[in-house]
């Protein structure tokens, strides 16, 4: 019996041994080893001085390309103290490899983020260390196409960083492409007051599946839909949407005389038409940031696209009805809207408040943001920027409580606020709507 079993372990041996000696003739063989690059005197400073770079360069597909550190920076630092002398790459140094990525790149609304930011009558006003010390809007504004003296400017101020762009979402030095396909890439900047896409998408049943799917609850091929799925379809780096980001857009409704004046009047807030509806020099802003649709055309190509993309899971009809609810509560939030407006401008008019010299035209400027100078005027600002934004943006992100609690709700109680403080202003200066305020008497 001893000798059976010590037989039957033995044969057991053998086997085991003939498998790990097959595992490792069928193992592939490790690279050759690469002869050392005109880069590699950068790597060895480097792996002691910020080694983590190192490691997530050798981590991404570039380190097995010869794509090293003078591909991307150039040859100009040396030493230690001539660090200013290498150089930040930009879209363009990615264009060398990735042409096509970057040319969609800088069609789309991300290449302007930069523009936009700085066409913000405000932003001028704010601390340097959040413009170009990059901590509040430039932080995630810079990713737009910068010209040769703002990137000088921007490195200067920032202490060398935040100028170039493709690594806002392939995160140097990995650039890891399965980084910027996850939602969570997208989360640092879309968040937070005015555009809580990352809140609004996590809580929504297409985030809440991407997250189960993330934890293996369900499975991995089951649908759930990333921000990339639905606004990079294809991998296209344009990342348009149809109504833009203020959600106001050209023309105006057919059919529809009580939108038409409600968003006229939005557009008079922004500054785009003046008074008697004509377009002013701000309309060259718009159209240059790329941040609305103005014309019907490119609309329907967006909208076209994106009901593509739902009826990968949903049936057209479905999907058209879910926007079309949307653009409705764009509408309806448009009503209160104008009506918020059209009672501070109505407050300008009748001399009950003063208007800011700055302000060209007679309307409440929407685009002051928090340098509003009256708690009337800011809670309008409030209203425009926070909550509006929350109720169209819940709507098409899917998320109920942010369009309407965080929302359409919020909207209500924005213009209930406004009108009684229009009202007790009005009570005040004895003057009703309509009829100009009684000028003081000149002094004897």
């Amino acid at each position: 019996m001893s000798r059976r079993i010590l037989s039957v372990a033995a044969a057991l041996a053998l086997a085991l041994a003939a498998d790990a000696a097959d595992a490792q003739a069928k193992k592939p063989a490790p690279p050759p080893a690469k002869a050392a690059g005109p880069g590699q005197a950068c790597i060895d400073c480097h792996e002691q001085t910020s080694p983590s770079i190192v490691s997530d360069w050798r981590l991404s597909r570039h380190s097995a390309m010869d794509v090293d550190c003078i591909s991307c920076h150039g040859d100009g630092h040396r030493t230690k103290d001539d660090f200013a002398k290498a150089k930040l790459p930009t879209p363009d140094t990615c264009a060398q490899c990735h042409e096509a990525q970057v040319a969609q790149f800088k069609r789309g609304k991300h290449a302007w983020s930069w523009a936009a930011v700085k066409a913000m009558p405000t932003f001028h006003y704010q601390p340097v260390a959040i413009r170009e010390g990059l901590k509040g809007c430039g932080g995630c504004h810079k990713l737009g196409l910068k010209s040769e003296q703002e990137t000088k400017e921007l490195r200067e101020t920032s202490g060398g960083y935040g100028v170039a762009s493709c690594d806002a979402c392939h995160t140097r030095h990995l650039f890891s492409k399965a980084e910027a396909r996850r939602p969570e890439a997208c989360q640092t900047c879309h968040m937070g007051f005015d555009h809580p896409q990352w809140e609004m998408y996590s809580g929504s049943k297409h985030g809440v599946r991407n997250a189960l799917k993330s934890q293996k609850a369900i499975p991995e091929t089951s649908a759930a839909p990333t921000c990339q799925t639905c606004h990079m379809q294809e991998g296209n780096h344009e990342v348009r949407t149809a109504w833009g980001f203020l959600a106001v857009r050209l023309p105006m409704p057919e059919g529809d005389p009580q939108w038409t004046a409600d968003r006229a009047t939005i557009l008079q807030g922004l500054g785009v038409l003046d008074p008697q509806g004509k377009p002013t020099g701000r309309l060259e802003v718009v159209k240059a940031a790329d941040v609305a649709r103005l014309t019907q055309e490119a609309f329907d190509a967006e909208r076209t696209k994106m009901v593509k993309t739902c009826t990968q899971c949903h049936s057209q009809g479905f999907a058209r009805k879910q926007l079309e609810q949307s653009d409705g509560l764009i509408r309806d939030a448009d009503h209160l809207m104008a009506e918020a407006i059209r009672t501070v401008a109505g407050l300008y008019q009748d001399g009950v408040l003063a208007k800011p010299k700055e302000y060209a035209y007679p309307f409440p400027d929407l685009l002051t943001f928090h340098d509003a100078p009256t708690p009337v005027e800011q809670t309008l600002f409030v209203m425009f920027l926070e909550h509006r934004m929350r109720a169209f943006q819940g709507a098409f992100h899917a998320n109920p409580d942010y369009a309407n609690w965080y929302g359409w709700s919020e909207m209500r109680r924005d213009l209930v606020e406004i009108k009684a403080m229009a009202e007790d202003m009005r009570r005040v200066a004895k003057v009703k709507p309509g009829a100009p305020a009684k000028k003081p008497a000149p002094k004897k």
